[in-house]
């Protein structure tokens, strides 16, 4: 193979050497090695002023890296030239030139490697960017990746015409919360905020003159920032919001009649009309459980969280989270102590048929069942008749389902909830009539979100104010004073749930850095991600 048909071998596989003159090539330890020079008789311009120049001043040698060729690093040592500018009003005596698709001004990468490492940057942020450059061969620190990205314009971004705004939080566990704005009819985030305030998203939309409608949650920091910087703007409240605030109304008002979750009392000394078989506390084992159960729930009752109970007994947390999930102390001792044998299983009837006649001193029963065969003890009788003595006060009723399960079971669709859950609600609710009166105001709010029929929102308003007994008039009084806002989020299509879609990525974003991204840099790989993604859908779909 002849020197020039090598030349232009490598100016194939390498194209941006295509305006040097390669001198050699070389392999070191890994890397392959190119010197190459600029031409001496190629004037160029001056960046000043654009007059073309080849007078030489002085030259000098460059580093370059490249991207990997063959599994080897690429180092490009280029000698460039200092030439003089002749132009008479120009303010540069000399310049050093410049290799199009090559060189940078300051730049130790060629613009090919320094966009794939900005691309990797871009997806994979500082420390997994990290470790995959250095397997690309091209290895650079994670501070350098960040660099690269901060480096980089934001995508151009007209003003949307429906823009979608709503909050996230900037760091997990802090009260320190950002706005991001999507346009929702591309669904592409626009802009990120640092704060969550009024006067900042109306500065925002001040500056960008041209929303037409803003879709919103139902808190009021976004509806006076829309009112301050886009007053001809048409104002959505978002449905997901306002079902979520009528369920938080609701939540409230179980919250309010939790007395009536409870199962009525039972009449003190009267046996259940099946007896089961009780749990033989058999050892030191079942009376630990037993009084470990008692002692954690007092405590919950009380207020306390499961790691401070965990922290007061010494016991570990998830030891303490299985006595709080669990009712009664016997289900943690289901299968250990429970249903063993005993010698008087086969007299129990005869005891059950007994104490229903009013038959109820321990002495005489095993006296009698003695006389039937019985050769068991009289405290194996007197621990099973414990349990048809003891009165409400002493052994505690199931705990009733919790506010929030109850208050799931209003709010849901009734064809989603079990036939059980339906069962249980319908007894809580044939206690407790405040709470059958939401029901129902809550399914007909449903059943109007469902048809979209916003023209049935006053008169629901109406009827919700006028029923003192429910407790929804704060609710109903909020609708009422963001009543335009309300009405169009159920007359039309328009909602946020693509700014939820958004805030979704930022989450995962946030957390492919740790959580430690400032606002700047946060903001930088969201809009550049999303880009990325706009740019891939692009080129899918034009693909053949």
């Amino acid at each position: 193979m002849t020197i020039a048909e090598c030349e232009e071998l490598l100016k194939t596989v390498l194209p941006h050497l295509g305006g040097v003159l390669v001198e050699q090539v070389s392999h070191e330890t890994g890397v392959l090695r190119i010197v190459a020079r600029t031409s001496e008789a190629v004037p160029v311009p001056c960046p000043g002023c654009g007059t073309l120049s080849a007078r030489r001043h002085s030259g000098y040698r460059r580093r370059l890296a490249d991207g990997a060729v063959g599994g080897r690093q690429v180092c490009i040592e280029l000698t460039i030239r200092r030439l003089f500018c002749d132009a008479p009003g120009c303010v540069r005596v000399t310049f050093a030139e410049q290799v199009e698709g090559l060189t940078v001004r300051y730049g130790r990468r060629t613009p090919q490697l320094g966009s794939l490492l900005g691309a990797i940057a871009v997806a994979l942020a500082g420390r997994a960017g990290e470790r995959l450059v250095a397997r690309l061969l091209a290895p650079v620190s994670r501070t350098t990746l960040l660099a690269l990205v901060m480096a980089l314009p934001d995508p151009p971004a007209a003003t949307p015409r429906v823009l979608g705004v709503d909050e996230f939080a900037l760091r997990k566990g802090h009260h320190n919360y950002g706005t991001v704005l999507v346009d929702c009819e591309t669904r592409a985030p626009v802009d990120l905020l640092p704060e969550r305030e009024a006067a900042t998203f109306a500065a925002w939309l001040t500056e960008h003159p041209g929303v037409e409608i803003i879709c919103r949650d139902r808190g009021g920091t976004y509806a006076d920032g829309a009112r301050a910087g886009a007053p001809g703007a048409v104002q959505i409240a978002d449905l997901w919001h306002i079902w979520h605030n009528l369920a938080e109304a609701v939540k409230r008002l179980v919250s309010q009649h939790s007395a009536c979750l409870r199962d009525p009392a039972p009449i003190p000394g009267e046996a259940p009309e099946v007896l089961h078989p009780p749990v033989s506390k058999a050892g030191r084992l079942a009376a630990r459980v037993e009084q470990h159960h008692a002692a954690v729930h007092d405590l919950l009752d009380q207020g306390l969280g499961i790691r401070a109970v965990a922290r007061h007994f010494g016991l570990a947390v998830n030891t303490v989270r299985r006595y709080a999930r669990a009712d009664t102390w016997q289900e943690l001792a289901t299968g250990r102590w429970q249903n063993l044998p005993s010698t008087l299983d086969p007299y129990k009837p005869y005891l059950h048929q007994r104490w229903r006649e009013g038959h109820t001193v321990g002495v005489k029963l095993h006296a009698e069942l003695r006389e039937r065969g019985f050769t068991g003890s009289y405290s194996v009788v007197r621990d099973y008749l414990q349990r048809f003595r003891r009165t409400p006060n002493d052994t505690p009723p199931p705990r009733p389902p919790g506010v929030r399960k109850v208050t799931g079971w209003i709010t849901r669709n009734p064809d989603r909830v079990s036939d059980d859950d339906r069962q249980k609600l319908k007894a809580i609710l044939a206690r407790c009539p405040e709470l059958e009166a939401a029901t129902g105001h809550v399914r007909s709010f449903a059943a109007m979100m469902a048809i979209r029929s916003a023209d049935r929102l006053p008169e629901w308003i109406a009827a919700a104010r006028a029923d003192q007994s429910h407790g929804l008039r704060a609710f109903a009084d909020g609708l009422m004073a963001d009543l335009d806002a309300v009405v169009l989020g159920l007359s039309t299509e328009w909602s946020s749930g693509c700014v939820e879609g958004r805030v979704t990525d930022i989450k995962l974003l946030k957390r492919q850095m740790a959580g430690r991204a400032g606002h700047p840099l946060l903001r930088k790989r969201v809009l550049l991600v999303a880009a990325d993604r706009r740019q891939h859908r692009v080129t899918t779909t034009a693909a053949p």
